[in-house]
């Protein structure tokens, strides 16, 4: 069941972390990603998904953050038509340390946009959240500004996992045109092309 944390609260949790939270441990991924496509599969026949740690203002915050970060395009779809939502909330439960940081650097990204503009990042118009986003998505643009540093780390270690979330779905593993896990009826050594292009002789 989530939790909700008042905006004073959760952006202090982020700060005891110094703006970041630790990456999934892979086994754990492993299995948030088989829930998340359980989940995704389910939505698609017209289940809803219930978040578990997130609360619904959250939940809808991070759907709408990591479609930023990862658009539909003409090869693949958005990260929430992967499942990235579901995976980061399926995630937090398997490793609820991630919880606190994760939960406060959205109640950053509110604080943010209400001291910017009155309003949370959902409300904003979309100029106004690419305006906040431009501001923390990269480090090297951020510096001289001490008063986003936290949301700078926050975000970038969050674009790591939206793009977890992303990759290791069945979408995403397509995106990439990933070919391992098929069976090889027939091998018949290394084609001359690798080889040329590697520089090297049989």
């Amino acid at each position: 069941m989530s939790m909700e944390f008042t905006r004073r609260e959760a952006v202090a949790a982020m700060a005891a972390t110094a703006g970041a939270f630790v990456m999934p441990h892979p086994v754990h991924a492993s299995e948030a990603t088989r829930i998340a496509g359980e989940a995704t599969a389910a939505a698609r026949k017209g289940a809803s998904y219930a978040p578990r740690v997130y609360s619904a203002h959250e939940y809808a915050t991070v759907m709408m953050l990591v479609d930023y970060i990862i658009p539909k395009d003409a090869k693949s779809g958005s990260a929430t038509d992967a499942g990235v939502p579901e995976f980061m909330d399926t995630m937090l439960t398997l490793e609820p340390t991630m919880a606190p940081a994760n939960r406060g650097g959205l109640a950053w990204v509110d604080h943010q946009c209400h001291q910017r503009f009155d309003k949370d990042f959902i409300d904003c118009t979309d100029a106004q959240r690419r305006q906040l986003l431009d501001d923390i998505a990269f480090p090297r643009t951020a510096q001289g500004k001490p008063e986003l540093a936290a949301g700078v780390s926050w975000f970038n270690s969050f674009r790591d996992f939206t793009a977890t979330g992303f990759f290791t779905s069945e979408m995403g593993v397509n995106d990439v045109g990933y070919q391992g896990n098929t069976a090889v009826m027939e091998w018949t050594g290394c084609p001359a092309e690798a080889y040329t292009r590697l520089g090297v002789t049989k």
